[in-house]
């Protein structure tokens, strides 16, 4: 049923208004839920779907783009809409995209909502779904968030085991 109806609201709006909107209501859904059945249990659930629909988008963005370094990092115009993101491209090839978020305008607005717990469930959770999803052979890794207070986000994305569609 969902795929008779596509979601292009990404496309419309980026990421940055979605997810605000998304927080609104999931945030007090979440803690009712929470306080019917336990915070621990509602999050595993939440996170769990989270990562799916995740995973489900990065092949989605993959059918529609590739699912090669420089495609990903096409679609990274998404993230980056409205001024979301500041990044710092350290490598860009066909087997590496290195780069460091230097302003984080998603973390700007979950501590501005109060739930930067759930911000990073919202958000940086997905990252590393969302590349399993556009390309099962690529490898993300990430030592730092601005979220979690560091002074960057350092995303590395490794696609040298893969073949390109």
């Amino acid at each position: 049923m969902a795929d008779d109806f596509p979601d292009t609201i990404t496309q419309k709006i980026g990421v940055l208004l979605r997810r605000e909107t998304e927080a609104r209501v999931l945030a007090p859904v979440i803690e009712a839920l929470a306080e019917v059945f336990g915070r621990d249990l509602v999050l595993a659930a939440v996170k769990t779907a989270i990562v799916d629909l995740a995973r489900a988008q990065g092949a989605k963005m993959a059918a529609e783009y590739g699912n090669g370094a420089a495609d990903f990092l096409t679609t990274l115009q998404f993230w980056l809409k409205d001024d979301a993101l500041e990044i710092d491209v350290l490598e860009q090839s066909d087997t590496r995209l290195d780069f460091n978020v230097t302003r984080c305008r998603y973390a700007e607005m979950y501590r501005a909502l109060g739930i930067e717990e759930l911000g990073a469930v919202f958000s940086c959770n997905r990252d590393f779904a969302l590349i399993e999803g556009f390309n099962p052979a690529a490898r993300l890794s990430r030592e730092k968030t601005i979220l979690e207070g560091a002074d960057c986000c350092t995303f590395r994305y490794d696609f040298s085991k893969t073949q390109k569609k």
